[in-house]
């Protein structure tokens, strides 16, 4: 609300606002006071506007008429005036018996795994029991190992970088405290630490929030530019394949404009966890935004990334998609476009990947949509 030419308003919940030039009047005191204070008093006692002149005279005050119960905040039952229910209150007892290690740096940072064997190897090789991406890791770097007590330790397997914990470098075994922080090599930190079921949960949910997508549970954009960028350069020093597939829902709007955004979302969900029962594990799939999906396939050539499209666009197809409240149903079809990091030049990235899947998919927009490009 605006104020009048000259007028200053003070409002405070339901207290009625009083021009300050109608206190100085009733004051007889002259322009220019300075507002002290309010009291808004109890639930008995009416508020008031303190006022102090400019000089060092005591605050004189104006009663301002409280306003009935039924009328304002300052009722009988009010959150201000009602006391405290009392109740039992247990405490509440937590166990601290889930070991874990959290991620600190790299791709992964954030996420939560759970040592729930006895012994866990670390390391970048396809044996290691929890893998870390790295060239500067060795393929079996350390072994952390849950002791008869219940303890747990850490041993160095023998790694060309070394594995620290605290900062200090180990050698042999040594023994793991709750919050001790654990390097692998130069690049990589994780964190130990003994939690319970309620934390360890809330980890893994906010590890989640920052890698996936809140519709469809596909892995978000940032995670998908990370991981492509770490995807490729594992391809190129292992001298393996690596082919991206680029989705696009055909006529999505239509949907949308027909059916309803309601439907929409269903329609994304539903292909979004059809194609997640398609892929491998190692393999990932992103939502690259609106309708549009990325599939990562690894150590995949083009002719079967191919196969895996036309499996995938196929089921898509057959898919019959309810309506929220279940009176009809839509089908829906997607065109994919293919893309192989071998037949781009060496020094090809990210960018040119994503571009080239980008242009077939329009190629097979074009060519009449639902159907698979994998050539230009």
């Amino acid at each position: 609300m605006g104020r009048g030419k000259g007028e200053d308003l003070l409002r405070t919940g339901e207290v009625p606002v009083v021009p300050i030039a109608e206190v100085e009047q009733e004051l007889g005191t002259e322009p220019g006071r300075d507002v002290l204070a309010l009291d808004l008093g109890g639930p008995r006692s009416a508020p008031k506007i303190g006022m102090k002149p400019l000089d060092s005279e005591p605050p004189v005050t104006l009663r301002v008429p409280a306003p009935a119960a039924e009328e304002g905040w300052l009722g009988e039952d009010t959150s201000l005036t009602r006391s405290t229910e009392k109740t039992l209150a247990i405490p509440t007892t937590v166990k601290a018996d889930r070991a874990t290690l959290t991620v600190l740096t790299g791709l992964n940072a954030g996420q939560v795994l759970a040592l729930d064997a006895f012994e866990h190897v670390i390391g970048r090789g396809t044996e290691a029991d929890i893998w870390l991406e790295d060239p500067a890791i060795s393929r079996t770097h350390a072994r952390i190992a849950r002791r008869p007590d219940g303890r747990f330790s850490i041993e160095d397997l023998g790694s060309t970088n070394g594995t620290f914990v605290s900062a200090l470098r180990i050698h042999g075994r040594a023994e793991l405290q709750s919050g001790d922080r654990i390097q692998i090599g130069p690049n990589q930190m994780l964190r130990f630490a003994m939690t319970d079921n309620a934390e360890e949960e809330l980890q893994r949910r906010l590890y989640e929030s920052s890698t996936r997508d809140a519709l469809t549970r596909a892995f978000n954009r940032k995670y998908l530019n990370e991981r492509l960028v770490a995807e490729i350069a594992h391809s190129r020093r292992h001298k393996t394949q690596l082919v991206l597939l680029m989705l696009d829902l055909d006529r999505f709007k239509e949907v949308n404009d027909t059916s309803g955004h309601q439907m929409g979302d269903r329609v994304l969900r539903s292909v979004a966890a059809t194609m997640a029962r398609l892929i491998r594990i190692e393999d990932v799939l992103a939502r690259y935004g609106g309708e549009e999906f990325v599939i990562l396939a690894r150590s995949t050539l083009l002719r079967d990334a191919g196969k895996l499209a036309e499996r995938v666009r196929s089921t898509v197809e057959c898919l019959k998609i309810a309506s929220p409240d279940g009176d009809k149903t839509i089908c829906v079809t997607v065109s994919i476009g293919l893309a192989s990091l071998s037949e781009l030049a060496p020094e090809a990235g990210a960018n040119e990947l994503v571009a080239t899947a980008d242009a077939r998919l329009y190629r097979a927009k074009l060519a009449g949509r639902n159907r698979v490009c994998l050539e230009d």
